[in-house]
């Protein structure tokens, strides 16, 4: 199917504007290490947008705008500062956002806290944010990475893999999930040749990939991103001949990488955030393409927030923050994408909704994704899914 690209943006703000407009951040990292991943994760939240002020039916009759800011994925200052702009110079109510993990936790601690504001984050998997004191006012989407490390080693096991080195982007991310893989592979009697950071945006990578290469292993793991430091390792390890299969995690996962890499990228393998469905066949039918990473996910963080405001009859995140785990979760009506007109009639109303959305939503403890996994494997010099877990 064809892609889901920024084209569909402009179709979807075409329309005329209602009554009173409410102003949603999104925070994503438009440049840097994840830049191919961001365009249609925005698309899709902005989707969710239109779909509430279309249907007349939120806050007697709002509309609902994006705002977007870039969060770099990388520069916790910049990804601040951009917060900080949106909330004080634009006005918006909430933040879908932010998208890599470091950033997150910056936004979240040095503006989110000291303004109450609301964030919903459709990508951000470090385990920190499971016990990271958030004032009530942070969920997201997407499963935490120690979900994620258990997968990982799961799959090695499952297809022979019992000697493994292990590579990692310098940042919370990085180390969270290095550390999740590390100890499930351990526990499952594998082993780690080396367990080695990498820094993002440089020029260079052969000491990283000597080092790795001179600690050997059947496969090696990449736990980065697919659009700077991963990518370069991966390539620097073909051209070494040191390592020819990789295993990708949810952070190398686009197709910006086997487009880069190409055919010598097949038989790699790796796992996304995904799942099969009902409200993911309903959501790539809507948007007439293959949902990439993060994009169903980046709709339901967009749409629990309008559906938490309906719920609470306001913007304010103080009074709204109470109401995302209601609506995420049973009981009430499931609502699933293309939906949202419906649920906000039935939140008019009193009634209660039970948001399904495009991944399955169901948020467990302080507010995140209980976990489903999409298995990638490349073929073809393309991603494939061969399963979910």
């Amino acid at each position: 199917m064809k892609k889901f690209t920024m084209a569909l943006v402009v179709s979807l703000f075409s329309s005329g504007a209602v009554a009173d407009d409410v102003k949603l951040g999104i925070i994503f990292g438009f440049t840097g290490p994840i830049e191919s991943l961001t365009p249609p994760m925005a698309a899709a939240a902005e989707m969710a947008m239109k779909e509430v002020t279309d249907s007349g039916s939120f806050l007697n009759g709002s509309a609902v705008t994006a705002v977007r800011a870039d969060s770099t994925c990388i520069d916790a200052g910049a990804a601040t500062t951009a917060a900080e702009r949106l909330i004080s110079a634009e006005g918006i109510s909430a933040i879908v956002g932010a998208d890599c993990s470091g950033v997150t936790i910056a936004v979240l601690q040095n503006t989110a806290m000291a303004k109450g504001m609301v964030m919903i984050s459709p990508s951000a998997t470090s385990p920190a944010l499971s016990d990271m004191e958030d004032n009530g006012l942070f969920f997201r989407t997407a499963p935490s990475d120690a979900r994620e490390g258990y997968v990982v080693a799961e799959m090695l096991m499952e297809k022979g893999y019992k000697s493994v080195a292990l590579t990692y982007t310098n940042n919370d991310y990085g180390k969270g999930l290095a550390d999740a893989i590390q100890s499930s592979f351990k526990s499952m009697n594998g082993s780690i040749t080396i367990v080695t950071a990498h820094e993002e945006g440089k020029g260079d990578y052969s000491a990283e990939v000597g080092a790795l290469a001179q600690a050997g292993g059947d496969l090696l793991v990449v736990a980065g991103y697919l659009d700077q430091g991963g990518k370069m390792i991966i390539q620097g390890s073909l051209d070494a001949g040191s390592f020819d299969t990789f295993f990708l995690p949810g952070g190398m996962i686009g197709d910006s990488l086997p487009a880069a890499i190409g055919s010598d990228l097949d038989g790699s393998f790796g796992v996304v955030a995904g799942t099969d469905s009902p409200g993911a066949t309903m959501m790539a039918e809507l948007v007439g393409a293959e949902l990439g990473p993060f994009v169903g996910e980046s709709y339901d963080a967009a749409a629990l927030i309008m559906l938490a405001m309906q719920a609470a009859n306001s913007t304010s995140s103080a009074d709204f923050s109470k109401k995302v785990m209601d609506v995420a979760n049973a009981p009430g009506e499931k609502i699933y994408p293309g939906e949202l007109g419906k649920a906000m009639k039935i939140l008019a109303s009193g009634g209660d909704i039970d948001y399904v959305g495009a991944s399955a939503v169901e948020l467990i403890g302080s507010g995140e994704s209980a976990g489903n996994y999409r298995e990638i494997l490349v073929s073809g010099a393309k991603n494939t899914t061969v399963g979910y877990r």
